[in-house]
């Protein structure tokens, strides 16, 4: 008796994309391409009436983004889903979190000549949907105590409050976030004032990636531990999986560590870290927000400007995804719009230009 073939359905807001999909399917024995969909809310209708054994999912689409679809369909209904972007390359933050979603595997479209590079994949798209059709997924479950979309959940917003003159620089970022955050730290001199970074990624891939830094730039980069002091010279990058926020011990700047509920969809949240420096260090801190998909970062920011922090934002045209830049400029917490290259260079003048300031209790 022959085996029933592979219901597959392909996501993907390119109909070229969709096209060669299709054709690739159907070419072979053991599958077939049920249906294409262009977006999320279509898909969601095809699913119902299809079926289908696994879908093939685009990150980057029109009414909802992929990891939004990913993490509502593996709660509602988990499925074989196997990643098809040109954001989904190994090692990529996006890739992470999309395999922390519940996604099988990935595969990554060529960014040139998408057709041909596509027929040339074809082998390998068809092999990873036999091995994605196999896999045993499971329903992800995010109750309401575990997850809350403001800082609230975190800590209470307490702006006027600081009272130090020391600087600081605080850095948010997530899609495309890891090289921004190497383009601004290779730039700062060694007796930068003191740095702290939350980068959406997963446990165990940030010391790795402060490692790396550490190996490229005049200042130390290191991933943050609970309660020590923050150093003019140092950048500090949350680990995976905690909060990152900046405390006061004396005189002293400290990092603090947090295993509170989710923020935004993220531990660690840019709103956290933000939200912690309107607190503690208002105008004497620069504010950044670098490229990345989502909210996570807009009120933070806001914060930090109205608490008198100069706010920055990465320009359109530099960034991966203009996403969380976009949300800040948007929500009016933001001084500034810089091209990447640019932004290490102007944190560093208007950090010059901060005087003293009277405190403020």
């Amino acid at each position: 008796m022959k085996s029933p073939k592979l219901k597959v359905l392909v996501i993907d807001d390119s109909a070229l994309i969709r096209s060669v999909m299709k054709e690739i399917i159907n070419r072979e024995k053991d599958m077939e391409c049920v249906g294409a969909a262009p977006d999320p809310l279509e898909a969601r209708e095809m699913i119902k009436a299809l079926n289908p054994d696994l879908i093939t999912l685009d990150v980057e689409m029109p009414k909802m983004d992929g990891l939004d679809f990913l993490e509502r369909l593996m709660r509602l209904r988990p499925m074989p889903v196997l990643m098809v972007s040109t954001l989904t390359e190994r090692g990529a933050e996006v890739t992470l979190r999309a395999l922390e979603l519940g996604a099988v595997d990935f595969i990554s479209k060529p960014k040139l000549d998408i057709a041909r590079g596509m027929e040339e994949a074809a082998a390998e798209i068809t092999e990873k949907i036999r091995e994605v059709a196999q896999a045993r997924v499971r329903k992800t479950v995010v109750s309401p105590d575990q997850e809350k979309f403001s800082a609230d959940a975190i800590l209470p917003s307490v702006a006027g409050r600081y009272s130090s003159t020391e600087k600081l620089i605080i850095i948010g970022a997530s899609t495309g976030g890891t090289e921004a955050i190497r383009e601004v730290l290779t730039k700062l001199p060694a007796d930068a004032p003191g740095v702290l970074v939350t980068q959406h990624m997963p446990e165990h891939f940030t010391k790795s990636f402060a490692d790396r830094l550490n190996t490229l730039c005049k200042i130390t980069v290191k991933e943050a531990v609970h309660n020590e002091r923050i150093l003019p010279g140092h950048a500090y990058i949350a680990p995976g999986n905690w909060h990152l926020l900046l405390k006061r011990s004396g005189a002293n700047y400290v990092v603090n560590l947090d295993q509170g509920p989710l923020v935004n969809r993220h531990r660690p949240s840019v709103d956290v870290l933000f939200r912690s420096a309107a607190n503690i260090a208002g105008a004497n801190a620069i504010g950044i927000i670098l490229t990345g998909m989502g909210k996570d970062g807009m009120q933070g920011m806001l914060e930090m400007k109205q608490a008198g922090s100069h706010t920055i934002a990465q320009d359109e045209a530099t960034c991966v995804i203009f996403g969380m830049p976009k949300e800040a400029i948007a929500a009016g917490g933001v001084c500034e719009v810089l091209p990447l290259q640019n932004i290490a260079r102007r944190t560093m003048e208007k950090l010059a230009s901060i005087g003293s300031k009277s405190s403020r209790i």
